[in-house]
């Protein structure tokens, strides 16, 4: 028998593993959509004007096998010391339980945000359980669900205080003691909003001048003190108090609860969040019950379900940018899901007594480092403290930091002749006695007796953590277990796809997400000299040239670490190039309707006014009415945001001339680059005339979504404004709009393996890939649903929109009916009501297999045939599937006593028999949540009252 050599390439990624239909199955979609091949998909999609020339070439792509070698070479380029800058940034023990079960779960990291909260109620839980910690420790009544970073959380505190102040000052006062790069993004937050920004001593507030003020607690160079005089008297002139205070300080000292703030903020990254280069974190804002409806980011609430059972939900979404739009106060979208529930987990795994005692324990081995120190005569300050304390070493401070590199130490430069020096949990003797050596110290660090340095009257007195969730037997089976529950009650992509449009959910390979938990990657921290970062420097080096070279931009900036902060960072850099030319006063931004949600409210943020563009009814930009609005504001014109292609899911030919019109009125071209998942190696943004774009790494770059953050929105940019994007936090320049020089870097990782097993012609398959699913869709359902928006030639891009309004006056079903009766299929829901209030926007994207897009149009088509027996009679348009949805397993085993079997509301089309995805919850109720606010865990016999 002759031996038959086969073309299988078992280690191409791209076609392998990513790109979910087969070549056969691709073939079997050609034959539904009428066409011979992609390539005339592409033509019939995609304009011509707008394709690019050349074909996105990479070279030869790397197998997972090669990538990983590849990127332990780089890891290994950076030099991991113990890092004792502090700053905001500290070594932390993850506990194993929690990395394995819920950082490197796919259960949990690639879940997305729970809008949709009867399949988001395991994640809604722990993100609960991260706001009970939050407020708990900071003494108030509420906290948000994450945000950013801490720089970021200062940022929207002062903003907040000002919408909520009574004092008609326009200043705010910053405590020079708070992290300098702290101070760096409030001052970047406050300029383009009119705030003056005023760093000074505590003891040189003028309150009365002030409509709030930010104090750093413990602060940034180790000072413990008292705020509550401040605070009472900026009360006193009817101002905001804030404190930005250290999570774990928080476990021994008087909380800002209790010194009468207002609003307290930090970074919960030393509960078991690696450093990760700067991120990503979940920082936290916790506030005054009063100030609720002021709030950023998301509020995780309890209300109850159709039966009165508990139920979790997102609270008082009314607040959220893409519904508020220009008028929002805040453009925060990504937060820190992920990070949160780890965080939160981290609480519950210790409990109360186990984070006492590591705080105690970072304190104790601080209060050696320093007696030692003072015995050898160096003068440490101040005499107060918790973790941190400032060596004068005189003309000896380049020695010491150099001899404690030697010792495998990082030390903080503090002016031109003191050592910062920071304390955490994994500090160990030997780390002490490194230090000390580093100081021309030989001690031993062997004598434990107890002391301590904390004030007496500024220890904490109350309790924390008092749920029973803080308390339960922490036995490592229990964790998992635990862990295990709430991630069984939802549904993320390890379930089944998840079709939301403008979201991109697609493969987060598990090979591109190896390399964060590494310690090489996982292990820095942000401001450690640039020589032990090479690695880092390496792949963010490249990474930016890859991403040049796709979308035809000049330079790329790294550092904002969420969707809508690249927007805040691109429209900014606009400015500031506005502002360098002598043209400063201009602050008009004109904003299609089809753009996407968050661009009015990131307008906003940088001061400009907002002019809506009309859209015709194709769904596309109204080309004459975007030119008369240039003409009327051409001397005030900033410039203008476009999504493309659009959130309607279409090419518009006209994008060129939109350009051309912005240019010559003066304006600048912001792309916002959500959509990007559509033209990658097909089309490129900087050839279409746009200036700066942000692209979604947590989309077309496969970071996860993490239930809700981490993400990255990079800026891209043209070479005329280069200069002007953001700086470095702790270095003069245009301003920073992150914490960390380069946002969330240890995420990049994730991006740059992707790119480097795709290569050009697999990132271009992809791109090709996603229009066809989405096209496929799109042709499957038109018979029965009407397709809102298509192209010249009929097609959409990567996303089509499902217009279901006619069934609420044909049969009373609506969107929302649709989208929870998918759960009881085992989907979750398309993009609801937005960008069209009423429909479904779907975006299959490219790793979806044919058989996997077959099951949801199959899960349509039932809803149809379900939502056509109620026109035409046949079923009660009360009491039917639609209405009862979603179904769970509590329905199926209580008496049934509707008119429809339980085979027909259980296990409709689509619904896997053996391995059925059950809703934990029924149709949240949103009304009641939010009439009866509870944002924090409420004792039991509150589910009680609330069942009765």
């Amino acid at each position: 028998m002759s031996f038959k050599p086969t073309d299988y390439l078992p280690y191409d990624f791209a076609n392998r593993r990513h790109i979910g239909p087969s070549p056969v199955e691709m073939s079997q979609m050609f034959e539904v959509l009428g066409v011979d091949g992609l390539e005339t998909l592409m033509d019939q999609t995609v304009p011509k004007g707008i394709r690019q020339d050349e074909a996105l070439d990479f070279g030869k792509p790397m197998s997972e096998r090669e990538m990983l070698w590849h990127m332990r070479q780089v890891a290994g380029q950076n030099r991991v010391l113990t890092s004792l800058i502090g700053q905001g940034y500290h070594g932390t023990v993850t506990p194993p339980a929690i990395q394995r079960n819920i950082f490197e779960n796919p259960a949990w990291y690639t879940a997305y945000t729970p809008y949709q909260p009867e399949i988001s109620q395991g994640r809604l839980e722990a993100l609960l359980n991260f706001q009970t910690m939050v407020s708990d420790l900071t003494g108030l009544e509420i906290a948000n669900a994450s945000l950013l970073d801490e720089a970021t959380a200062c940022a929207e505190a002062m903003t907040m205080a000002q919408r909520v102040a009574k004092s008609k000052a326009k200043a705010f006062f910053v405590d020079e003691n708070c992290h300098p790069q702290n101070i760096s993004v409030m001052k970047t937050r406050a300029k383009p909003l009119g705030i003056e920004v005023i760093v000074g001593p505590a003891d040189e507030l003028e309150a009365d001048k002030v409509f709030g003020a930010i104090f750093q607690y413990p602060g940034t160079h180790g000072h413990v003190r008292d705020f509550t005089p401040e605070i009472e008297k900026l009360h006193g002139e009817k101002a905001i108090g804030i404190m930005a205070a250290d999570i774990m300080a928080l476990c021994l000292l008087k909380e800002p609860g209790a010194m009468g703030a207002d609003i307290a903020v930090g970074s919960t990254q030393r509960f078991g969040i690696p450093m990760g280069y700067g991120g990503p974190h979940a920082a936290y804002m916790a506030a005054k019950e009063s100030y609720k409806r002021a709030m950023p980011g998301r509020i995780v609430g309890v209300s109850i379900d159709s039966h009165g059972n508990r139920a979790y939900r997102l609270a008082l979404q009314t607040r959220e940018q893409h519904i508020r739009r220009e008028k929002a106060t805040s453009n925060v979208c990504t937060a820190q899901a992920l990070l949160a529930v780890m965080a939160g987990f981290y609480a519950v795994f210790h409990g109360p007594e186990g984070l006492k005692a590591i705080a105690q324990r970072i304190h104790r081995k601080t209060v050696r480092l320093a007696t030692g120190l003072e015995e050898a005569g160096f003068e440490v300050e101040p005499g107060d403290f918790f973790d941190t304390i400032t060596v004068d070493v005189g003309l000896l401070q380049r020695g010491v930091i150099q001899s404690a590199v030697q010792q495998g130490v990082n030390l903080r430069r503090v002016g031109k002749t003191k050592v910062g020096i920071t304390v955490d949990e994994t500090t160990r003797p030997a780390t002490i006695e490194a230090v000390w050596r580093a100081f021309g110290l030989e001690k031993s660090d062997d004598d434990f007796t107890p002391a301590y340095r904390l004030p007496d009257p500024l220890l904490r007195t109350s309790d924390y953590l008092q749920h029973e969730i803080f308390h339960m037997n922490r036995a490592e089976t229990e964790m998992m277990r635990y862990m295990r529950r709430l991630a069984d009650r939802d549904l993320a992509l390890d379930r089944a796809m998840i079709p939301l449009g403008s979201c991109t959910m697609k493969l987060n390979a598990a090979a591109e997400m190896l390399p964060v938990s590494w310690p090489e990657f996982a292990d820095l921290h942000p401001y450690v000299p640039a020589e032990q970062a090479q690695g880092y420097r390496r792949l963010i080096d490249d990474l930016s040239d890859r991403l040049c070279t796709i979308t035809g931009y000049d330079a790329f900036s790294m550092q904002p670490n969420s969707g809508a902060q690249g927007e805040y960072a691109g429209l900014l850099t606009i400015a500031d190039w506005q502002t360098a030319r002598g043209e400063g006063h201009r602050n008009v931004c004109l904003i299609p309707v089809n753009a996407h949600g968050t661009n009015p409210a990131s307008a906003h943020m940088v001061g400009w006014k907002v002019v809506a563009v009309k859209c015709d009814d194709m769904g596309s930009i109204d080309i004459e009415d975007f030119r008369a609005k240039a003409e009327k504001h051409s001397a005030e014109l900033a410039g203008c945001m476009i999504t493309y292609p659009s959130t309607h899911g279409v090419f518009e030919e006209t994008v060129k001339e939109v350009c051309e019109i912005t240019h010559e009125h003066g304006g600048q071209v912001y792309i916002d680059g959500a959509n990007m998942n559509a033209m990658v190696g097909l089309s490129r943004p900087g050839d279409l005339g746009g200036d700066v774009s942000h692209l979604n790494l947590h989309k077309t770059f496969c970071i996860p979504h993490g239930g809700g953050g981490p993400g990255m929105g990079p800026i891209g940019v043209k070479a005329h404004l280069a200069p002007h994007l953001p700086s470095h936090p702790l270095e003069p320049g245009v301003g920073s709009v992150a914490a960390a020089p380069y946002g969330s870097p240890s995420i990049l990782p994730i991006s740059w393996a992707y790119i480097l097993m795709m290569g050009g012609e697999g990132l271009t398959q992809a791109t090709r890939a996603a229009i066809l699913n989405a096209n496929y869709v799109a042709k499957r359902l038109e018979d029965d649903f009407d397709i809102l928006y298509t192209g010249p030639k009929g097609r959409v891009a990567h996303e089509c929109i499902i217009d279901v309004r006619p069934f609420e006056k044909s049969a009373g079903v609506t969107v929302e009916d649709i989208a929870k009766r998918l759960m009881d299929s085992g989907f979750h829901a398309p993009t609801m009501s937005w960008p069209v209030a009423g429909t479904l926007m779907v975006e299959p994207t490219e790793s979806e297999t044919k058989a996997e897009l077959d099951r949801f149009c199959d899960a349509m088509l039932s809803i149809r045939a379900e939502i056509r027996a109620i026109e035409e009679g046949k079923a009660d348009p009360e009491n039917n599937p639609l209405k009862n949805a979603p179904h769970t397993m509590e329905d199926l085993v209580r008496d049934w006593d509707r008119p429809y079997t339980r085979e027909e509301g259980c296990f409709p089309p689509g619904a896997f028999r053996v391995d059925k995805y059950w809703p934990p919850v029924n149709r949240v109720d949103n009304v009641y949540g939010d009439r009866h606010l509870i944002c924090t865990c409420p004792p039991m016999e509150a589910y009680a009252e609330a069942a009765e």
